[in-house]
């Protein structure tokens, strides 16, 4: 069982950044597929990065490729994303993610069976 807690959320103007936690409890936090997703108010939750369990490759969607990073330490349980060059379409509730790493990129929710609370990202123009 791994629960995850989200923080960093907050409101930033275009162009800012911010930069999310993840902290997970439970063991073999380094067997886990981590990832983050969002979703914006009247849409579908989508994929925005994902990285492998001993951290050496991540995937990001198009739409963050360049401006988002995830990272992670193993030896805390935790994992991050940093968002620079922040735009109003960033906005959304941002989700913290976990399964097991089978070492296949998984970019749709229902591969997770973890997740956390969220932490709300606003972008203002």
């Amino acid at each position: 069982q791994v629960q995850l807690v989200e923080s960093g959320g907050g409101l930033v103007q275009a162009g800012g950044s911010l930069s999310l936690s993840c902290a997970a409890s439970g063991r073999a936090f380094s067997r886990y597929l981590m990832a983050w997703f969002r979703q914006a108010p009247g849409k579908e939750r989508e994929f925005v990065a994902a990285i492998r369990g001993s951290g050496s490759s991540t995937h990001y969607a198009d739409s963050v490729k360049g401006r988002f990073t995830i990272s992670r330490d193993n030896a805390n349980n935790t994992v991050y994303l940093q968002m620079n060059s922040l735009k109003p379409e960033d906005t959304a509730v941002y989700y913290c993610a976990a399964d097991r790493d089978n070492q296949m990129w998984v970019v749709r929710g229902m591969g997770y069976d973890y997740w956390g609370q969220g932490t709300q990202v606003t972008v203002s123009s």
